[in-house]
């Protein structure tokens, strides 16, 4: 399994959901920005499941070295990459605050899972699993900047989804919704609408098994989000979300 985006919850739960499920992997490729913190998971697995890991550097901001992957071979990417950033006004008007996250997010995040997607399509095999956001399927003031780079991931994975079918390569997007995790500490998060990483992990995995193309973790958010999706345009704007 390749996971990008190691330091995740959702990406760890799902490591340990597959593992416990009886999932077998030659190796876990975990690449992170967090060496120190992946480290750790890759001697929890180690212990815990015997599972062979490899952890690799991967900073997003910075000039990624695809010749270093050449020997990577897997049959299911799991990608939990995501940058929140700053939400203020300040942050808003930030040059840095919005590169970086749309570098995180989509910029440098597309052209990585697309060198894997090849090697998968080469062999006609494999599951591509991307964590998007609700936060993509409409611009909102509070957050319009990450919505924005959700938004063309969302519609990267569909893409892909449709390029990659008839070659036997299953492509699966998961909206999440509100996760309870370091990245949200803090947010005012209404707790009926937030999930555990944990219950995150249990429903990618079996939608995962089920190879289902479009996921919500909480069913609730994807009538949410019809709702939200179909408030006229004139009505919208004047809203406070």
């Amino acid at each position: 399994m390749i996971v990008l985006g190691t330091t995740s919850e959702v990406a760890q739960a799902f490591v340990e959901k597959a593992l416990q499920e009886g999932e077998k992997f030659e190796k876990i490729y975990l690449f992170t920005s967090n060496l120190e913190s992946a480290e750790r998971f890759a001697r929890h697995i180690e212990v815990k499941f015997l599972q062979q890991s490899e952890v690799i550097e991967l900073d997003l901001t910075k000039e990624i070295k695809y010749s270093e992957f050449e020997n990577i071979n897997s049959s299911v990417l799991f990608c939990a990459t995501g940058y929140l950033g700053e939400g203020t006004e300040e942050g808003l008007y930030d040059n840095k605050n919005t590169e970086r996250i749309i570098e995180i997010n989509y910029a440098k995040l597309v052209p990585l899972i697309n060198y894997f997607a090849r090697k998968f399509e080469s062999r006609r095999t494999g599951t591509i699993i991307g964590l998007s956001s609700v936060a993509g399927e409409r611009g909102r003031q509070s957050n319009f900047i990450y919505g924005s780079a959700k938004a063309a991931f969302t519609a990267y994975l569909s893409g892909l989804r449709n390029y990659l079918f008839d070659k036997k390569v299953h492509v699966m997007t998961v909206k999440p919704g509100f996760m309870a995790t370091k990245m949200t500490e803090g947010l005012p998060l209404n707790p009926k609408l937030t999930a555990t990483p944990k219950q995150a992990a249990e429903c990618i995995f079996k939608a995962y098994k089920k190879q289902k193309d479009i996921v919500y973790v909480l069913p609730v958010w994807g009538i949410i989000m019809m709702i939200i999706r179909n408030i006229p345009e004139f009505i919208f704007k004047k809203l406070k979300l």
